[in-house]
Parts: C-alpha cells; sequence; structure tokens
C-alpha cells in the first residue's frame, strides 16, 4: 500500500509539473503571456491576437512534446521490461533507427508527404524488430541477446542513412538531415490529429498488454504457469513499442534517449520494483517538454529538441553504464 501510495503521488505531482511547464511554455515568446492570460487566451471566444498566438502557434507544439514524450517512455518501459535491462531501449537495440530508415526511403523515393513519411518509418521499424527478434530467437527471446543484436544492426542501419543522404538529391538530403535531428518545430495541428489518433489506439492495446507485461516481468516459468503464450505475447508487446515509435519518428524525426531515460527515472521516483507505465508516460512527457521549452527558449538559435536529448540522453548513460559496471564488481 505504502508503494501503491507513492506511485499515486508522484503521478499526481508530475502531472501537475507537466500541466504547469505547459501554460510556462504556452507563455513563453516574443509575445510573452502570464499564465492567467494564457487561460484566458485558451478560453477566450473573441478570437483575439493572444487566443491566436497560444491556440494556432503554440499550443500544437506543446501537445505534441506531452504526447511524443509519454509515447517515447512507454516504448521505453514495454522494452526495457522485455529485456530486464535498463539499456533495452529502441534507440539503442535499433527499432528508432530502423523507423528512420524507413522514412528516409520513403522520404528519397517518393516524397517528404507525411503519410508517406508515417508509412516508411512504420514499415522500417516493425522489419527491424522482426530482423532484430528472429536473429535474438534461440529457443526463446534473451534479453541480453536481444540488446547485442540490436546494436549490430543498429551500427549497419546507421551506414544504410549515411549512405541514403550522399545518394539523394541536396535540397533533400538537408531536409532529411535536419528532420533527423529530432524536432517537433514543425508539426502542426494536421500532423498532430493523425498521431494522436494512432497513439490512442496504441494506448488502449498497451492497457490490454499490461498485465501480461507485468507476468512477463515475474519470469518466464511463473508467467507460463499462469497460462501465458510467452512468445506471441512479446512479439504483440514488440510490434507495439516499435509502432509507439515510429509513429513519434514519422512526424518529428527520432528523438533520442527519451525512452533510454525516463523508464528508469520514473522507476526511481516511485520506488517500484519494476516499471510502472502511466508514471513513465508522465516522466516522458515532462522531460521531453522541459527539453523542448531549454531547446527553443534558453539555448541560442532555437535548435532541434534531439540535440538536447542527446546531449542528457548521453550523461545519462554514462552515468548508467558507471553504475552498472560497479554492480557487477
Amino acid at each position: 500500500m505504502r508503494v501503491r501510495r507513492r506511485v499515486v503521488l508522484v503521478s499526481a505531482a508530475l502531472a501537475v509539473a507537466s500541466i504547469v511547464l505547459a501554460l510556462v511554455a504556452l507563455g513563453t515568446g516574443d509575445f510573452p503571456l502570464s499564465i492567467p492570460e494564457v487561460v484566458r487566451a485558451m478560453f477566450a471566444t473573441d478570437g483575439g491576437f493572444a487566443t491566436t498566438v497560444v491556440l494556432e502557434w503554440r499550443l500544437p507544439r506543446v501537445l505534441v512534446a506531452l504526447l511524443f514524450g509519454a509515447a517515447l517512455s512507454v516504448s521505453g518501459a514495454i522494452f526495457q521490461s522485455l529485456t530486464r535491462n535498463p539499456l533495452g531501449s529502441p534507440d539503442i537495440i535499433g527499432f528508432a533507427t530502423g523507423s528512420y530508415t524507413g522514412a528516409l526511403i520513403a522520404i528519397t523515393v517518393v516524397g517528404s508527404a507525411y503519410l508517406s513519411t508515417a508509412v516508411g518509418a512504420l514499415v522500417g521499424g516493425l522489419l527491424t524488430a522482426l530482423v532484430v527478434y528472429f536473429l535474438a530467437y534461440k529457443g526463446g527471446m534473451q534479453g541480453f541477446r536481444l540488446i547485442i543484436v540490436g546494436i549490430g544492426v543498429t551500427a549497419i542501419l546507421h551506414s544504410v542513412n549515411t549512405f541514403l543522404l550522399l545518394r539523394a538529391q541536396t535540397e533533400v538530403a538537408m531536409a532529411a538531415s535536419i528532420w533527423g535531428a529530432g524536432s517537433i518545430s514543425l508539426v502542426g495541428w494536421n500532423q498532430l490529429a493523425p498521431a494522436t489518433i494512432a497513439l490512442v489506439v496504441l494506448g488502449i492495446i498497451i492497457a490490454l498488454l499490461a498485465r501480461s507485461l507485468g507476468q512477463l516481468e515475474i519470469g518466464d516459468d511463473a508467467a507460463r504457469s499462469h497460462g501465458l503464450r510467452l512468445e506471441p505475447t512479446r512479439l504483440a508487446l514488440l510490434v507495439t513499442g516499435v509502432a509507439l515509435t515510429a509513429v513519434v519518428t514519422a512526424s518529428a524525426g527520432p528523438i533520442a534517449f527519451v525512452a533510454l531515460a525516463t523508464p528508469q527515472i520514473a522507476r526511481r521516483l516511485t520506488g517500484t520494483a519494476g516499471i510502472s507505465l502511466v508514471p513513465a508516460a508522465l516522466t516522458g512527457a515532462f522531460l521531453l517538454l522541459g527539453a523542448d521549452f531549454v531547446a527553443q527558449h534558453l539555448l541560442p538559435g532555437s535548435l532541434p529538441v534531439g540535440i538536447v536529448t542527446v546531449v542528457a540522453g548521453g550523461a545519462y548513460l554514462i552515468v548508467l553504464l558507471i553504475s552498472e559496471a560497479r554492480k557487477r564488481l
């Protein structure tokens, strides 16, 4: 009960912090607004300039950061639970890179339309996941093998991505490179609406699979004794996690390290033995919105949010590797 109470309190605190940060982000910019002014602009009926700034210019970016941060974090939580390893993340084991490869192929061959990019990202991520899964499969899927195979596949896909950019036309390659840094600045209502629908559907599927994920965490033998079909369940979770990453990648490019860091941060905040999906989602939403706020307002040049997450995530990865090495000594 004490752990559950802490989970509820941490989740509530993260939700409140995300709302406050969202209001601050909506009021920050060349046309500054206070939080009361932001609230009035959101519910105003006169359609003034403040309403246009808040609802049309700033709100889509804030919602994208919250939604995509939650999606990436849940995806990372799924893979870290499946692999039982804090390094089990779609951007470490190749699934995010595969989505980027699929999107690059769609951009260079078909064009930069949202639908073709989304389909390319989804197909690329799923094909990469299936390749990694079957290469790592040996009498069952072991988390350590999945990570090692995924790292190897990631290295290959990075080479493929470089080749595609070098072969593409200069304008296409420059646009794809900027998009590949991971940016939510160009995602508007037209991209947000289909991405939201896709993520809601995936969220329902994850809610249905959440109990099975918890059973897998306690061990294969215990899960099998409860009647759980191990490999079909793992494959369903793997596909769902990849789809979450692919939806984000199709809209904003590959945003690195959010899926890696936020589930472990949420686990430490809640004090649970395993990873809880709701606190992980709220942590991801808050941290990606915070990273975008830093990239947009506190650094020169309004950098892509992916640059901020790479720097923060790289520091986190170093700390994590040092911590894991000390545990083995």
